[in-house]
């Protein structure tokens, strides 16, 4: 649904807006580093968590039994549906909030709109969701959209980086499992410590992405889909 909408609202300016969203998906290339970035984000933060748990309570935390190459042909094979979400997200409306927020500042705000887009699925009985605290993974999916707005500059607002990185969150986070089945209501605090952990890992690299948010001319482009490409400074204390 975001990319339906997205695309629908891009048609306003012409097939040349549609167009220059599609082709952010499989355009020129970002680098390779910022692919192994996309896949190493949560398999680091989930790493950091459990040497986190095993300090506090001197044992190691559960991790998952799937073994991790399956994880990663899933991750793989579930990328390209992730353009569902990408291409509204972060190929249509992320350009044109950081135009007036800034990338940092865009990122979060729409960190939030993305959590809440979630939200029925943790009222429906029978869901994934269903059972785990809201307010955790609102936390967690705000400090996760800080970090995919980074990667948006670093690569020029690249779409497939970023899907991969979505694909790689969904998968890959499984090598540690943070929630804990029928655990709480939708709006209580969540019971698992692995999920406390795993969140603050994420909320400081949020701090630190978005100190070095791109903002020199170059380091980014803010792309408006119909309109010509202008490169607009980003706020930032410090240059990435």
């Amino acid at each position: 649904m975001p990319a339906i909408v997205a695309l629908a609202f891009a048609a306003r300016s012409g097939r040349a807006a549609i167009h220059e969203i599609l082709d952010r998906i499989l355009g020129a290339d970002a680098g390779a580093r910022w692919y192994v970035f996309a896949v190493g984000y949560i398999v680091v933060v989930k790493l950091a968590a459990a040497a986190a748990y095993r300090a506090i309570t001197g044992a190691w935390p559960a991790f998952g039994k799937t073994p991790f190459y399956l994880l990663l042909v899933a991750a793989a094979f579930s990328t390209p549906f992730q353009a569902g979400e990408e291409i509204g997200w972060r190929g249509f409306a992320l350009p044109r909030m950081a135009g007036r927020l800034g990338l940092g500042g865009a990122g979060a705000l729409l960190g939030v709109v993305w959590a809440l887009w979630h939200l029925p699925l943790f009222l429906l009985p029978g869901t994934d969701t269903s059972g785990q605290s809201f307010p955790m993974f609102l936390l967690s999916v705000t400090a996760l959209s800080v970090a995919m707005a980074w990667l948006y500059g670093r690569t020029s607002g690249r779409l497939l980086p970023l899907m991969v990185m979505h694909a790689s969150v969904n998968n890959l986070k499984d090598i540690l499992p943070s929630t804990v089945p029928g655990a709480s209501p939708a709006f209580a605090p969540s019971p698992s410590l692995v999920a406390w952990l795993s969140t603050a890992a994420m909320g400081i690299g949020a701090i630190f992405f978005l100190l070095r948010m791109p903002n020199a001319p170059g380091s980014g482009a803010v792309t408006i889909p119909g309109k010509p490409a202008r490169t607009r400074p980003w706020p930032s204390r410090r240059n990435g």
